[in-house]
């Protein structure tokens, strides 16, 4: 399954195949297990898919969020887990890439990524800050000879099965809680210890518990751009847009399904529209709005960084902009898939079957609590009453 060259399409029909014959294969034991999606994951690395949001400078394929997001969609028709470990992977290769810094330590910690296809996990979340992606306890403490940094995380996306890991925390033990670095902790630096348990709803195959980090590493590996730059510019948008890429594939995915068991009943009775054909037409109505929406925020967001308009993307009013996106299309993404199993009653209930919806349904639900709803909208209403736009 490798990719002939790096162009979007290539990259992008692979992606898809990949979806189809391997993610697709093994999702309901990697959902059954609670096990990390090792086949799809075998195959995205061949196709040199996991250095996709690497700069052509650097050696990867330069993909901006648009067709990134795209690539979680595809995955996401056949299994989640597979398209949300992408997403957060290619999240934090952005991270980096656009906010090396000039660093040619990071640099060349980059070109690693692309010719070892290697797999970051992000360790952003921490017990004590309640959810706030902008405020630390954990402080990296400088060496001699480098860093050390203790961080006890309340998820770490895919921890034990990822090469390196990227965490943030405060600059140093003297600063602020929002005084924020990102740090690269290197597989073979880094230990987790006393791992949490991952029994889990929906979304099993992330594999996600919360640990104890231990790390150490060499000075150049704590980038020297602020976390509060990278955040508001790279590290958020690319997570709602990427996340809300994928949940419109599994949303997709349970319309499909129930449009495909609406046909099958439709054979049966040759001129006579089935009882649902309304309300499916409503539940389509519903998810040509999400489209749109992720769709439109993609487009204004690339257009943004290819303007370089910092001013609007570091804007409050663009945080909140983003927020209610993620909102939305999280709460968009459960609404479809219960709706889709309304309609299509026992057949997309059960576990089994070309129209179950299970999977996609319990999957849907953790969108709400990552970086949690409730978390968002207070955000959102602490903002408003400083913000001085419209």
């Amino acid at each position: 399954m490798k990719s002939s060259d790096n162009s979007t399409e290539a990259m992008l029909a692979t992606v898809a195949q990949i979806g189809r014959e391997v993610a697709a294969k093994h999702a309901d034991d990697v959902d059954r297990a609670a096990r990390f999606p090792a086949e799809a994951f075998a195959a995205l690395r061949e196709a040199k898919v996991l250095s996709a949001a690497v700069t052509k400078e650097l050696g990867g394929a330069g993909l901006g969020v648009v067709p990134l997001s795209r690539m979680c969609f595809l995955l996401g028709h056949h299994c989640s887990a597979t398209g949300m470990i992408l997403a957060m992977h290619h999240i934090q290769v952005a991270s980096i890439a656009q906010h090396t810094g000039g660093s040619p330590q990071i640099e060349d910690y980059l070109r690693r990524v692309v010719s070892e296809q290697r797999l970051i996990a992000s360790a952003t979340s921490e017990v004590g800050p309640s959810g706030d992606l902008r405020q630390s306890i954990a402080a990296v403490e400088k060496t001699a000879d480098g860093f050390t940094l203790t961080k006890r995380a309340t998820t770490i996306s895919y921890g034990a099965h990822a090469d390196d890991l990227l965490i943030s925390a405060r600059r140093n033990s003297e600063a602020r809680p929002n005084d924020q670095v990102l740090a690269l902790a290197l597989k073979g630096q880094f230990q987790l210890q006393e791992p949490g348990v991952w029994d889990t709803l929906g979304m099993r195959g992330t594999c996600s518990p919360g640990a104890v980090i231990k790390t150490s590493g060499q000075a150049w590996q704590v980038l020297t751009v602020p976390f509060g730059e990278i955040a508001p510019r790279t590290m958020v948008p690319y997570s709602h847009l990427l996340w809300g890429g994928l949940w419109l594939g599994m949303a997709t995915e349970a319309v499909r399904r129930t449009r495909a068991l609406a046909r099958a009943k439709a054979r049966k009775t040759p001129g006579q529209l089935p009882a649902t054909a309304q309300h499916l037409s409503q539940l389509v109505a519903k998810l040509q709005t999400m489209q749109s929406e992720i769709d439109a925020a993609a487009l204004r967001y690339a257009a943004l960084c290819e303007e370089r308009d910092f001013a609007t993307l570091d804007n409050v009013g663009y945080a909140i902009e983003m927020n209610n996106l993620k909102l939305t299309a999280s709460e968009r993404v459960a609404d479809i898939c219960a709706d889709a199993m309304r309609l299509s009653g026992i057949a997309a209930y059960v576990n089994w079957g070309d129209y179950s919806c299970a999977r996609l349904l319990r999957d849907a639900h953790s969108a709400a609590i990552m970086i949690n709803n409730y978390r968002l909208r207070e955000m959102n209403a602490a903002w408003l009453m400083v913000h001085k736009g419209e």
